[in-house]
């Protein structure tokens, strides 16, 4: 067996200490050795979360003095990868710095702010690994839970796909935990919420529909529900396939109304998807069979980092962890919230 991979988990939030420590402390291919985060009082409180499994690291932060900087981690030999949770804002310099020190990286999605960033830090991503290879893959958790993966297989086996609709409902209150962060309290990049949990529906969907009915163009509408949401909590779009079939795609972040719906329409049946509870209904009216598939849950980030510290081992990156296939999740979402900013006009996609 090879020895496990050398990380450093960058970034002291509720996402690094509740999901991705755990993650990784659960990887048998993973050997966790620092921890960084911008204040010194988050890097402790990721480094103690550690120590109470048996785990003791180095601390470095922004505030912590010569000799523990973000640079001075990046000089660590016993460190190959890293894995990063950070502001939207704030994480692609921070992925460059690593990628042009010869580290692994997986971030966390979104890739970026916007597409026009993504699209530069890809380009950077393909220039620094020439020299330096280093891989990097961005961790969207939806591609690891189950049920999503069968029920693109189920699709599969149901003829053309005739139709299509997503609908998610949900109220982000002041009271959550994820809302009481000052970058997305008063954010700096386009839709919110809607952007920074969206990508999740967008890779779901373009899961379940697959290369041979990727999005080609949408038109939207958007607004702002609930005032503490800006700019946009909602959307309600109107997606074309490059086959020319039409799906809905609706997502209000500030509705009292609840709904998380995953509805695929073929020639042979439909299929209802979702993380752990898929149906399939084959054929039409009195004749058609329901099945009905359940996994157990999981959030996906275990197998998220387990899977990528195999690929950087192995040498093989892992084709779900692919950054062109976050620039896609991030270029459906944000041409939904551009066509809404332009009161409804189609927007043409051309990363799906």
């Amino acid at each position: 067996m090879a020895e496990p991979l050398g990380v450093a988990l960058i970034g002291g939030g509720i996402f690094m200490k509740e999901r991705h420590v755990p993650a990784a402390l659960a990887s048998p291919v993973v050997s966790v050795k620092a921890v960084w985060s911008r204040s010194l009082k988050s890097a402790e409180e990721t480094a103690k979360v550690l120590a109470d499994a048996g785990v003791i690291v180095e601390v470095y932060s922004s505030d912590s003095g010569p000799g523990r900087s973000y640079d001075d981690l990046l000089k660590r030999p016993d460190v190959a990868g890293l894995i990063l949770a950070l502001p939207i804002m704030d994480q692609p310099g921070y992925i460059e710095k690593a990628l042009a020190a010869g580290k692994h990286v997986l971030a966390e999605k979104p890739i970026a702010k916007d597409l026009d960033t993504a699209l530069k830090l890809l380009e950077y991503y393909k220039k620094v690994s020439i020299e330096t290879k280093a891989t990097l893959a961005i961790a969207e958790n939806f591609r690891f839970m189950k049920g999503w993966a069968y029920a693109a297989d189920e699709i599969k086996k149901l003829g053309r796909v005739t139709g299509f609709a997503v609908r998610v409902y949900f109220m982000m209150q002041t009271s959550n935990k994820y809302y009481n962060t000052p970058w997305r309290t008063t954010p700096q990049y386009q839709g919110g919420f809607l952007l920074d949990g969206g990508v999740h529906y967008t890779a779901a969907l373009r899961g379940l529909l697959g290369e041979e009915n990727a999005v080609a163009s949408v038109i939207a509408l958007t607004s702002l529900v609930s005032s503490h949401l800006p700019p946009k909590d909602t959307v309600n779009a109107i997606l074309q396939t490059r086959t020319g079939v039409l799906g809905s795609y609706v997502h209000c972040a500030g509705t009292t109304m609840k709904a998380s719906d995953f509805h695929v329409a073929c020639e042979q049946g439909y299929v209802e998807a979702g993380p752990d509870r898929v149906v399939t209904v084959r054929g039409v009216g009195e004749d058609a069979k329901t099945e009905e598939k359940t996994f157990e849950k999981s959030f996906g980030v275990t197998e998220e980092v387990h899977a990528w510290a195999e690929a950087v081992i192995s040498g093989k990156p892992h084709p779900e962890q692919a950054p062109e296939l976050a620039l896609g999740d991030l270029e459906l979402l944000e041409k939904m919230l551009t066509s809404g900013d332009q009161d409804g006009a189609r927007q043409a996609l051309q990363y799906q």
